[in-house]
């Protein structure tokens, strides 16, 4: 199935079929976290962890069912983020693990003077591995900050110089929703020479992404937060992966994108990612978008309605994930009671601390509201009916 077969209607209610941890006494909100999984992903694993599957290569079935595998999986996450060809797909074992690996790798050509750009609206998995990696350079590091009302990014023009190596940017808050203008600061970063590393776990789930339009020089996502298993991957073109030289064994391969992979792949999991692609292919992400928007619309209207409740943030574009907090109760009180009225809406920060303390939120951050492409009209007026009875107890 490619993106070229999607299906011409979208039924939520068929969809909603297709995953078997749908729970209609439960209404589900905590989608940012980690996406449901269609049945089909969960066979695709299972059959894969049933095949005898062992290494890669050889003259064997099971040899080259793993190695096809591998490809196929490749494929499936290039096509996703737009792309051709399955070199530019690296795996890991988290996105933060795979980001962690290749600010080590890029920063080797870092020293004093240079300078990285990570933002304050990002996941931390964003931002910790160049701040660390430019300390151990000995590099400067320079905060790229964001209005606190609207939760948009400020200019990052200002911050830019000859001795920029690289800037780190969300293409989509996992806090806020807010969708900046990632074009617009690649386009401003590329002006002096810098690398463009782009996180895409929050978007990756909801629109149809393209690498190229984003500008991205380096593309980070995450399978399970598109109805995948847990795993992260990077995307970049091969060329540039080339020129990059990362820690690796002296035997493994030191073939772009493997020289990147250390050990062996979890053959599994790259089932279960080619089958969740093909599923959003089939279902078409423009589609899933388009349910979103319309859900969002409905659900910030309805949160408009109700009074001591506060909605953090007015991005001019945005993913359907917002963050409220009621007047007078901690974050976490509000989830417990909304839990107990059978909607789930978990709090925090969500690992976007820089972006909660900003924010004036502290570390408690606020509760978090994502709709999915599973979500249904009856269940976001379930969360309204819910959260209305707790602002007003």
């Amino acid at each position: 199935m490619t993106a070229t077969d999607a299906r011409t209607s979208y039924d939520v209610r068929e969809l909603r079929r297709a995953f078997p941890g749908v729970d209609p006494d439960l209404a589900r909100f905590d989608g940012p976290g980690g996406s449901l999984v269609p049945e089909v992903v969960a066979d695709a694993v299972a059959g894969m962890l049933r095949a005898g599957v062992c290494q890669r290569g050889g003259p064997t079935a099971v040899g080259r069912l793993a190695d096809d595998t591998v490809l196929a999986a490749r494929a499936a996450i290039a096509r996703h983020v737009g792309l051709s060809d399955p070199r530019s797909v690296v795996f890991g074992r988290s996105m933060t693990a795979v980001t962690f690996d290749m600010a080590r790798t890029l920063s080797r050509e870092w020293g004093p003077g240079d300078e990285v750009v990570v933002s304050r609206l990002d996941h931390d998995s964003n931002i910790r591995p160049w701040v660390v990696a430019a300390e151990r350079a000995g590099a400067t590091v320079r905060w790229l900050g964001f209005d606190p009302v609207t939760a948009e990014l400020d200019d990052v023009r200002p911050l830019l110089t000859d001795r920029t190596r690289l800037v780190a940017v969300t293409a989509a808050s996992n806090l806020f929703g807010t969708r900046p203008d990632v074009a617009g600061v690649a386009a401003k970063a590329h002006e002096v020479g810098a690398l463009v590393y782009v996180d895409a776990v929050h978007l990756a789930a909801h629109v149809p992404v393209d690498l190229g339009a984003l500008g991205a020089d380096l593309l980070a996502c995450s399978p399970y937060k598109f109805f995948g298993p847990h795993l992260g991957a990077v995307a970049a073109d091969p060329a540039l992966l080339e020129r990059q030289r990362p820690d690796k064994l002296l035997p493994s391969s030191d073939a772009v994108p493997e020289r990147f992979e250390l050990g062996t792949l979890p053959y599994e999991l790259l089932a279960g990612v080619t089958a969740a692609v093909e599923f959003a292919e089939d279902w078409g992400m423009a589609a899933v978008a388009a349910h979103e928007r319309a859900l969002l619309d409905h659900l910030l209207d309805g949160l408009g309605r109700i009074g001591r409740v506060t909605v953090h943030g007015r991005p001019a574009r945005r993913t359907p994930t917002v963050l409220v907090n009621v007047d007078g109760l901690e974050p976490g009180v509000v989830s417990e009671r909304l839990a107990a009225r059978g909607v789930a809406a978990p709090a925090g920060s969500f690992y976007a601390l820089e972006a909660s303390r900003h924010a004036g939120l502290g570390d408690a951050g606020g509760v978090r509201i994502g709709l999915a492409a599973y979500t249904t009209a009856d269940e976001v007026d379930r969360l309204l009916t819910a959260l209305d009875a707790v602002a007003g107890e």
